[in-house]
Parts: C-alpha cells; structure tokens; sequence
C-alpha cells in the first residue's frame, strides 16, 4: 500500500471541496473495497477525506410517502430497518443476499453503490484492463469470461456491476442525492447513475469530480409481490452470476431488474408488459442486444429460468 495522506470533512460541502481539489483525493467511510484495492495498488489515493462523522446516517420518511436512506446508513441496519422490510422487502432481500455479516456491518449504502468490478483481469495486475489503466487493453476479451457481462458492454470492457443492492434500487426507481464543493445538489435516477462502459471503462458512474452522495431516495412503496433470486456459485459469500430483483403486482403485472449481467443493474421496462406471457417473452427483449462470449452465453438461459422461477413463486403468494 502506498503512502497517503488522512483527514476528515466537518461537513459534505467541505468533504467534495477537497477531494475536487486534491488530485488523487478519495473518500473514505466503511472501506471495505477501497482498502482492498488499496493494498493491490489499484487504486492508490493520495489523499482520504473521511466522512464517517457528517451525520449522513438517518433513514427518514419522506413528504411523498418514500424513504431518504443517509449515504452513511450501514447496510446491516437498511437491510433491518422495519419500514424497509414492510414496504421494500426486495431490498432487504438483496442487502442480505450480499457479502457477509461482517461486511454489512460496515458498508455503507454510498459505498455500496460505488463497489468497483470483480473482474479477475481488473484485480491482477500483470493482466491488460482499460478499466484499470485506460488504453492498456481488455485481456477477459478472449480470455476467462464465464462471470462476465453479456449486454451493454463494449469492445473495450465486459466487466460487469457486482452488486446487489443497486438491482432492489433500480427495480424500486430510487434516485441518488449528491453534493458538489460548490454547494450545488442534485438527484441522480438510479438508471442513469451507473455508467455503460463505452470507450471509457475507468469511469464507472456520472458522478463528477469530488461530487459526494449524501442519500438516497425511495418512492412511494410500489404494492405487491417483493422478490430477490441470486444465483450463485455457492450459496454464501459470492457474486452474482446472474440476479433478479422483482416486484410482482396481483394483476400479474411487474417490474424486473436483472444483476451480474451488464455494467450496470439491467432494466428494460419495455420488456414488462410482456410479463403476462412468461419469463421467456420478457427476457427475449431485456436481452435482444446481448453479446455474451462462448464461456457466459449459458447466462441469458440462466436469466430467464431464474425470472421464471421469481414469477411462479409471485403468483403462488398471490393466489
């Protein structure tokens, strides 16, 4: 691990005025995937601007009937919070399908969003990464692909997003609130937070330069069937192979949103009304631009049995 300086923001304002104006500068709040790319030297800040201590930890309700989650609330409380279980079960249910306890105990739902990609070439070192050292090249593009993306990547990079929590968000419409050095704020829905990778695969989010995330929001609480289905290699402390974060209406109506698939929770709302006619009709379009290698094109079959499997346990509740 490099040598790095250490200090800690009075307040969100001054937290983005100093990582916009030290280059290299990052935040710092839980750590539990900075710090590891930290002792890789994949990531090695100059500078860690701490923001455990702005008081971005409540879990408000809001004007509208949703939520306001503090960037600082840890993931083992979200995940418990009694109005999250009642009228967002989904995410309750993909917080605790990630990760482990110990984990959740300290991740943050700000960091949490901002978790970087598990590609075994982005963590080695020795490997081509665009997504590490921009320009250097993709070595999973022809190389060990089975837990890569499958659609939305580019001839650049097929990382994928990994996490879970944002899947429940993008199903849920949630939108990202943030701060800039100076002062302005604005929301971020979560559709758009999450960038495609393109032609610049170093740059996972929208988020400027030293722009910090103080909460995010929830809607009013959508009725209906609330569902996270992970498929994993092992039953615990592993990534998504493939994800689906549902909300099952009575009227058999519903909102799908897929994980480990895409740089970014995939969600094709078209694809919804097609819910009535099975999981093969809705996967069909969410997945009509897909480019899976040889090694991950078993996902998009993946993808749909888990789909169906999520629709006929939602029908089984609501009959």
């Amino acid at each position: 691990m490099r040598a790095f300086t250490y200090t800690r923001a009075k307040d969100p304002v001054e937290a983005a005025q100093i990582v916009a104006r030290e280059p290299g500068a990052k935040f710092i709040a839980g750590g539990t995937n900075l710090l590891d790319l930290m002792k890789l030297e994949i990531e090695t800040p100059s500078v860690l601007v701490d923001v455990q201590d702005l008081k971005l930890d409540t879990i408000d309700a809001t004007d509208d009937g949703g939520l306001r989650i503090g960037a600082l609330v840890s993931n083992t409380r979200l995940a418990a919070d009694k109005r999250v279980r009642r009228d967002y079960a989904v995410l309750t249910r993909a917080i605790v399908a990630g990760a482990s306890g110990q984990l959740r105990n300290k991740a943050t739902t700000a960091g949490n969003l901002l978790q970087r990609t598990r590609c075994p070439y982005f963590y080695d070192t020795n490997m081509a990464c665009n997504k590490r050292k921009p320009g250097s090249g993709c070595a999973a593009i022809g190389g060990y692909s089975r837990q890569l993306g499958v659609i939305g990547t580019s001839d650049a990079c097929i990382a994928t997003y990994p996490g879970d929590m944002a899947v429940a968000l993008r199903v849920l419409d949630a939108g990202v609130e943030t701060v800039r050095g100076d002062g302005r704020r604005r929301t971020i829905p979560i559709a758009d937070f999450h960038r495609l990778w393109g032609d610049h695969p170093e740059r996972d989010t929208v988020l400027e330069n030293g722009e910090l995330i103080t909460a995010v929001t929830l809607p009013k609480p959508p009725g209906g069937v609330h569902l996270y289905r992970k498929v994993r290699d092992r039953s615990s402390y592993a990534f998504a192979l493939v994800s689906v974060a549902a909300v099952v209406a009575k009227d058999g109506s519903g909102r799908f949103a897929f994980g480990g698939v895409a740089p970014k929770p995939w969600r094709v709302e078209a694809a919804e009304q097609e819910a009535a006619r099975g999981a093969k009709a809705v996967t069909a379009q969410v997945f009509a631009d897909a480019r899976p290698t040889k090694e991950n094109a078993f996902k998009l079959t993946l993808a749909e049995r888990a789909l169906a499997s999520v629709i006929d346990e939602a029908r089984e509740q609501t009959a």
